[in-house]
């Protein structure tokens, strides 16, 4: 197929990866070029140049237009719908099989339903109001959704239309390196933000008995100052922002991760990769947390001293359950798929409406 990869402007497709959905962006585009697809990458111009990019900006809109800053400003609605114009007016006439969205851009709804163009839209995010009113206005079968576990289907419907489906992440588990033993102490990984949970963590690692290390870049300065900073030792050190390789290596040598949602996480993906390096996972329960740990873990509120009992539970989990729980349920092959039938999906459903609007 000749697919369109619509990515997510506000950070590059390229690591080190600010968050999961740059890092899946990153990993769908490499996967679907291996299985054989024309595949073009539309983002940000400083995106990976590995990948096959049409940039539609030359930076990510973080670096000119910070989200913190200029959210909800016409100057910032006005550069995305200037950006993503220009993605479609080539996705237009290109002749592309099918589009995947990644970003969350009302228009491209729009534009895919008035133009009849197949598209599959991956919902990385819980509904809110523009891209799920878009969603709603746009029902038609040739524009097809996917969430990333039950549970983020559940957000967004009561009862899920024959259009939407759950396609989980998927872990490069050649990259992701399973490691036998661990160093005795925590991980946490993330952008270091409220709604992340990082002071948790430390409080519950440190109430375990447990030293913890932080991967990730500091999103909310005031947060970091104020409740993460205080709480830094030599039993609690922050990394900064690693990527790729070094990451890995990090992540694998942990013996617990800590994922520590303060929102609905609609996959978890930092924890799936951990539970590939065959690190267990004590998290949270919110969102798709219980869904994607299972039984490579513990869980609880959010509550540091309850978190702290899932930690020393989830420290007894055997690696190897890790590990094998997500080479059974969040291979790359199971996500490639998944994602092919929904295109197939929604080529099928744009054939058949062209062919009634012409016999009409």
């Amino acid at each position: 197929m000749r697919i369109a990869v619509i990515g997510h402007l506000r950070h590059p497709v390229a690591a080190p990866f600010m968050g999961g959905m740059e890092s899946h962006c990153h990993l769908l585009v490499r996967a679907l070029v291996a299985r054989g697809h024309d595949v073009t990458l539309f983002a940000s111009g400083d995106s990976d140049p590995a990948l096959p990019l049409h940039g539609v900006t030359d930076r990510h809109y973080e670096a000119v237009l910070p989200w913190a800053l200029w959210r909800d400003t016409d100057e910032l609605t006005e550069f995305q719908q200037a950006a993503f114009g220009r993605a479609w007016s080539v996705i237009a006439g290109g002749g592309f099989d099918v589009v995947h969205n990644n970003a969350m851009h009302p228009a491209l709804h729009d534009w895919a339903r008035r133009d009849g163009q197949p598209m599959v839209t991956s919902l990385h995010v819980p509904p809110f109001g523009g891209l799920a009113d878009a969603v709603a206005r746009n029902a038609v079968p040739w524009l097809r959704q996917t969430a990333t576990s039950e549970s983020h289907l559940d957000s967004w419907w009561a009862d899920a239309p024959d259009t939407a489906s759950v396609v989980y992440n998927g872990i490069d588990t050649d990259r992701w390196h399973f490691r036998t033993q661990g160093n005795g102490r925590a991980a946490w990984c993330g952008r270091i933000t409220p709604n992340k949970g990082t002071a948790i963590a430390i409080l519950a690692a440190r109430r375990a008995g447990v030293a913890i290390d932080l991967y990730g870049p500091i999103d909310c300065m005031d947060y970091y100052g104020e409740k993460v900073a205080p709480l830094l030792g030599d039993d609690c050190i922050h990394h900064g922002h690693l990527g790729g390789d070094a990451l890995i290596a990090a992540m694998g040598e942990a013996s617990v991760l800590l994922s520590t949602p303060m929102w609905d996480e609609p996959f978890g993906l930092v924890a799936a990769e951990a539970m590939a390096c065959g690190v267990p996972v004590a998290a949270v329960d919110r969102g798709a947390m219980r869904e994607v740990v299972g039984e490579a873990g513990a869980l609880a509120p959010a509550d540091p001293d309850m978190l702290a009992d899932a930690v020393r539970a989830a420290m007894l989990v055997p690696r190897a359950s890790c590990r094998a729980r997500v080479e059974r349920l969040f291979s790359v092959d199971a996500m490639i798929a998944g994602y092919e039938a929904a295109y197939a999906s929604a080529i099928r459903a744009s054939s058949k409406a062209s062919t009634v609007a012409e016999l009409a």
